[in-house]
Parts: structure tokens; C-alpha cells; sequence
């Protein structure tokens, strides 16, 4: 268990130690800028190739061409879902949520992006609208569609609970999901599951521990967050078996509802000029 009370006692300057000011560790004034305008004005004229209903404790795979919208749907009560995204074309490349965290911040809203894993670090998809953004940071320090979470999994649940055998994780939920879409085993699409941007949801950290705490979600039917697809991807979605998240995770119990996820596209000629970001240009050659 964590010390409750420190067993060192306080130097002389540990004041001074603790008013030291902060340092952003990446400053992302050098990013190159979401085009927001550009992606704005193709709201007008998107029109739906495809929805996908995510069913209450389970998961499923949808897939976005580059350069269309997709949005997730909150349709029936409160419920946050766990989201994967992975390169249609290359299942190596996936959202990397740390780094993600790192350039944006604990919990994501519209203009920021979904980054992806090394070599590529580059943008998969970027958040266009938030029905949520009006949440911003409350009391305990929480927000909505944090970054920071990783994902209700079995291993976990058995660990915390001496041995209890739970099988509609979002871990598991995702991994039959991309097994099914993907035909592959569940051992193998088990490896390609990562951490998640959990939308919807609603956390923070803890002032006096720093542990990672969630409450109930202010998601409420026809909310939704929508995205821009930087390139290609397949996503996976799972509808969190704890519902809005207010009292646990991984529950047969907690009121759960669908999530719907739309996938749109721009009127003909609408990104003329645009094109798919390339892979990061650091020369690995060098060394790395």
C-alpha cells in the first residue's frame, strides 16, 4: 500500500523546492496546425457511407478512408467507450495514447490529435467537434475523453479481485472484435490491442494520492465527438461494460447502453489539395 506520511523528513529548502515553477515538457507551438477551417467547412456536405452499432459490453471494428469523418454517438443513456485506432494497411502502426498525452494534455477536445506509434508519429485522426467541450475541468480535477486511462482488461480485474474471470473487459471486448474484422487469431489480434482513448468518460487524478479516478460521465443521448481521418484507419470501439463509469469498470450490472458509430463523406472535391500526412522524417539510418 502507498505511505500515507512520508518517513523523510523535510530539508530546510523544501519550500523553495516545491515553488520552483513548471516547464511544459513539449511545447507544441511547432506542431503543424490542424486545419480546423478546412475540416469545418466539410460538415455542410458530408453525406453517411456506413454506421456501426456497438452493442451494451461488447466491441466492434468500423473502417474510415482518409479524408472522411466519423462520429461517435452517444444513442440511448450514458455510456463511455473504450477506442482503438489502428493504419488499415498496417496493423504495426496504432494510436499512441502516451504521446498523445504528452503533446496535448490529460483529456482531448476539438483541434487536437491522435497520434501514432513510433517510427510514424503522425496524426491518425483529429478531433473536429466535441459536444462535451463545455465540461471542461470540474472540481475534483476531472475531465471528458482523457488519454490517460488504459482500458479495463481481465488480467487486472483477476489480479484486484483474487481470481475473478471477467470476459467483457474492453481488453477482451476490442480483441474479439479486431479478431473477427481481421481474421486472425485471438492471440495475435490480443498483441495489436493498445491503450485507448476513453471516450466519453469522465477522470482525473486524485490531489492527495494521484490515483487515477473516474465519476460518472455527463454523456447524455445525442452527444457525440467527431473526427477527422488523417489517413486510412480501421478503428475498434467498445461500449464499456461499466456504463457511465460511476461506480466500476468491469460489471454485469451497471446500466450499459449502445454507442453508434457514423462514418461520412466529404462532397467531391471538397479536399482538393489535401493529402494524407507522411511518416515522421526522423533518419533512423543513424542510429536510433
Amino acid at each position: 500500500m502507498k505511505l500515507t506520511h512520508p518517513e523523510t523528513a523535510q530539508p530546510a529548502d523544501a519550500a523553495a523546492r516545491r515553488e520552483i515553477r513548471p516547464v511544459i515538457c513539449y511545447p507544441v507551438e511547432t506542431l503543424p496546425p490542424a486545419d480546423m477551417d478546412r475540416y469545418r467547412a466539410l460538415l455542410p456536405g458530408l453525406t453517411r457511407v456506413s454506421t456501426t452499432l456497438v452493442p451494451a459490453r461488447e466491441a466492434r471494428c468500423f473502417h474510415v478512408p482518409a479524408g472522411h469523418v466519423f462520429r461517435i454517438h452517444s444513442v440511448e443513456g450514458p455510456q463511455v467507450g473504450d477506442l482503438n485506432l489502428w493504419n488499415a494497411h498496417d496493423l504495426s502502426e496504432r494510436f499512441y495514447s502516451g504521446k498523445t498525452r504528452a503533446l496535448h494534455g490529460t483529456h482531448l477536445s476539438t483541434g487536437d490529435r491522435m497520434w501514432s506509434s513510433f517510427p510514424h508519429l503522425r496524426p491518425m485522426a483529429t478531433v473536429i467537434h466535441d459536444t462535451l467541450d463545455w465540461y471542461g475541468f470540474d472540481q475534483y480535477g476531472g475531465s471528458v475523453h482523457d488519454v490517460i486511462g488504459t482500458r479495463c482488461d481481465p488480467y487486472t480485474h483477476n489480479l484486484l479481485s483474487h481470481g475473478g474471470q471477467y470476459h467483457h473487459c474492453c481488453h477482451s471486448n476490442l480483441t474479439r472484435a479486431l479478431s473477427d474484422a481481421a481474421n486472425l487469431p485471438l492471440h495475435v489480434a490480443e498483441q495489436h490491442v493498445h491503450d485507448v482513448l476513453n471516450v466519453f468518460m469522465c477522470t482525473g487524478f486524485t490531489r492527495d494520492t494521484g490515483q487515477y479516478f473516474m465519476k460518472a460521465s455527463p454523456v447524455r443521448p445525442g452527444d457525440y465527438l467527431e473526427f477527422f481521418a488523417e489517413i486510412d484507419l480501421v478503428g475498434a470501439l467498445s461500449a464499456c461494460p461499466g456504463g457511465d463509469c460511476s461506480a466500476e469498470h468491469s460489471s454485469d450490472v451497471a446500466a450499459c447502453h449502445p454507442l453508434l458509430v457514423e462514418v461520412l463523406k466529404p462532397v467531391e472535391g471538397a479536399l482538393s489539395g489535401w493529402s494524407s500526412p507522411r511518416s515522421n522524417g526522423y533518419d533512423r539510418t543513424h542510429g536510433r
